[in-house]
């Protein structure tokens, strides 16, 4: 049992660090068009993030998948930035509940590209041989999902509370929180190592 919750404790820390906001900016992006009433489809959406983020881990760990941390470092802030571009040019339109298939293809797939981006680290601490990395990988998988569905719940509400406190339109919440979340991904991407040679 102690084992669980060392693994469970680092998924919950992968999301919930604060010097590591680039998950927390991708669920922000990935979270701010949708309301409590559309809980169970914003649960699906992290659910997929999850599963493609262990997916990538598991190709990784077991070696069947490696790329260069550089490449991957400089992926994961390129799918914040689509993720919030497609809210600025969808933000209001009817027609984006047609889109909803190709929101959870994108969103299982980005969480394939984050879960590269912590796979070094994560082999690193995980020893043994290939059956004995199973366990701890569906227990860091578990931190991830509970520190995701925390950081939602937590988006949903101030969403609420902005829509129905301060006045906001949905629409205007979206373009308004998805520039926020350009503005900052944006230096990240000019920052990235895969610049420098």
């Amino acid at each position: 049992m102690q084992e669980f919750w060392i693994y469970f404790q680092i998924g919950l820390k992968h999301v919930l660090d604060i010097h590591a906001y680039d998950h927390v900016l991708f669920l922000i992006a990935l979270t701010i068009p949708y309301s409590f009433k559309d809980w169970k489809r914003v649960a699906l959406l992290v659910t997929l993030f999850t599963i493609g983020h262990t997916m990538a881990l598991m190709l990784s760990v077991f070696g069947i998948v490696a790329i260069k941390v550089n490449v991957v470092e400089f992926m994961i802030p390129v799918t914040i930035l689509i993720t919030a571009l497609f809210n600025l040019f969808t933000a209001g339109k009817s027609g984006k509940k047609e889109s909803i298939n190709l929101v959870f293809f994108t969103t299982l797939f980005f969480g394939i590209i984050h879960g590269l981006g912590f796979s070094n680290y994560f082999k690193s601490i995980l020893g043994g041989d290939a059956a004995s990395k199973v366990l701890p990988l569906a227990e860091f998988a578990l931190g991830i999902e509970a520190a995701q569905i925390i950081v939602v719940f937590v988006l949903l509400i101030i969403s609420y509370l902005v829509q129905t406190v301060f006045r906001f339109s949905k629409r205007d919440w979206t373009l308004v929180m998805s520039a926020f979340v350009i503005g900052v991904v944006i230096p990240l991407l000019v920052e990235s190592e895969l610049w420098i040679r």
